[in-house]
């Protein structure tokens, strides 16, 4: 589903240079959910937008679904957000004027859905996501878990192949965020849904992953697989920078 080759991304501002990904080599097999761990800083949510089709490489290749982002134009990327990928922020990102209903509404309309489907695919979503009894209620009428529910549904308005979740519990207690994290495990178990997770969390990591990545300084450090007794384990190999984890 996802395959990433010797990944470059560098920002440069006032002639200072940055380098977020370095060389990142990294496969996601369809159906898989990953999580992505390391510090702040370390690239994480900067591999996570580039997979997202929100920002571009410097240099190296993704491709997601069999497309090519490095080689596709601005409406093509656009056409990726609305309907390849799907994205979580830690913010949730809602509009505040807005119920939840239209939240979700306003995916479909940037996913091209007819007019007359529209309230009632956002109502079937919003009530897959636990929230029925809530689709008129605006986001600061809503706890954090709640709008992040919103922002779940939302993502997955479109039916994505992939659902790209940037520290989705960060903003969140412990027992909210497990809620969450469980809900979205169901939907990869339940549907087959591509996840790659954000997280500085190794519990959320370890409860739900089916592989963990560890990110330091922009590389791949190391992986762990999720065991037949449901905890991680070493990997073996080490990626840095060279084959594909």
């Amino acid at each position: 589903m996802i395959r990433t080759k010797d990944l470059k991304k560098i920002y440069i501002t006032e002639e200072v240079e940055t380098t977020a990904l370095n060389n990142v080599n990294l496969e996601v097999q369809e159906g898989e959910y990953v999580a992505v761990m390391g510090p702040s800083g370390c690239g994480k949510s900067t591999l996570l937008n580039l997979i997202g089709g929100l920002d571009t490489a410097t240099s190296g290749s993704i491709i997601v679904d069999g497309k090519d982002l490095a080689a596709i134009d601005r409406s093509g990327l656009a056409r990726h957000r609305r309907h390849t990928a799907g994205m979580v922020f830690q913010s949730f990102n809602l509009i505040s004027h807005r119920s939840a209903l239209e939240n979700v509404m306003l995916a479909l309309v940037f996913g091209g859905v007819p007019r007359g489907q529209r309230k009632a695919r956002a109502a079937e979503l919003l009530r897959r996501v636990g929230l029925g009894e809530r689709l008129d209620h605006k986001p600061s009428e809503l706890s954090g878990g709640e709008a992040q529910r919103v922002a779940l549904a939302r993502a997955l308005a479109n039916d994505p192949d992939v659902l790209l979740l940037d520290e989705p519990t960060g903003n969140l207690d412990s027992a909210t965020a497990g809620e969450i994290i469980d809900l979205i495990a169901g939907l990869n178990r339940d549907a087959g849904l591509t996840a790659v997770m954000v997280t500085h969390e190794r519990d959320m990591a370890d409860r739900v992953s089916s592989r963990v990545v560890e990110l330091l300084d922009g590389a791949i450090v190391g992986e762990g697989r999720r065991g037949v007794d449901g905890g991680v384990s070493d990997g073996g190999d080490i990626s840095r920078g060279g084959e594909a984890v």
